[in-house]
C-alpha cells in the first residue's frame, strides 16, 4: 500500500506555538485529524501575518487552497503544546507551496507528530480567475529562506 511521504526542508523561515485544546480531542483520547487541519490554518495565517498579508489580501491577490497533504505521525493529547514551523517552497508562475512541520515536547523528548503541505493558489477575487503570484510576496518570502 503506497504512503505519502513529504520532504521536509532544512530550514523554516517562521514558529508558533499552539496549544492543543480539549475541543481537539476526539472520541479516540487525541487530537482528530480535522484539529490538525485547523491547526496548519491558524499557523499559515500567522506566517502570512508575518509580512502583513492574509488569505483575502496577498500583495494584492487572494490565496485559494488548492490542496493538501497531512502525514500523521505520533498522537497529540490535551495539554500538549505544538511548535509548527511553516516555511513557502515550490514558487511557480500561480502558486506555490507552504510546508509544515509539527512538533510537540514531552518526557523530556522533542517529537514530531505530523508534517503537511498546502498547495496555494493565487486568486482574483474581482474577476473570478486565477492569477500571477505577485512578485513582492514571492520575493519577501524567499528572502526569509
Amino acid at each position: 500500500m503506497s504512503r505519502i511521504k513529504l520532504e521536509l526542508p532544512e530550514r523554516f523561515s517562521f514558529h508558533t506555538k499552539i496549544p492543543i485544546r480539549i475541543t481537539d480531542i476526539n472520541y479516540g483520547g487525541h487530537a482528530g485529524n480535522d484539529s490538525i487541519l485547523a491547526m496548519i490554518h491558524e499557523a499559515r495565517i500567522q506566517f502570512l501575518q508575518q509580512f502583513a498579508y492574509n488569505e483575502k489580501d496577498f500583495a494584492g491577490v487572494g490565496l485559494i487552497m488548492n490542496d493538501v497533504v497531512i502525514e500523521f505521525k505520533k498522537e497529540l493529547f490535551y495539554g500538549d503544546v505544538v511548535d509548527v514551523a511553516v516555511t513557502a517552497t515550490a514558487f511557480e508562475r500561480v502558486s506555490f507551496d507552504i510546508i509544515y512541520q509539527l512538533n510537540t515536547h514531552r518526557n523530556g523528548k522533542n517529537i514530531t507528530v505530523a508534517a503537511a503541505k498546502t498547495g496555494m493558489v493565487c486568486f482574483d477575487y474581482n474577476s473570478k480567475k486565477i492569477t500571477s503570484v505577485p512578485g513582492e510576496a514571492r520575493i519577501k518570502m524567499q528572502a526569509e529562506l
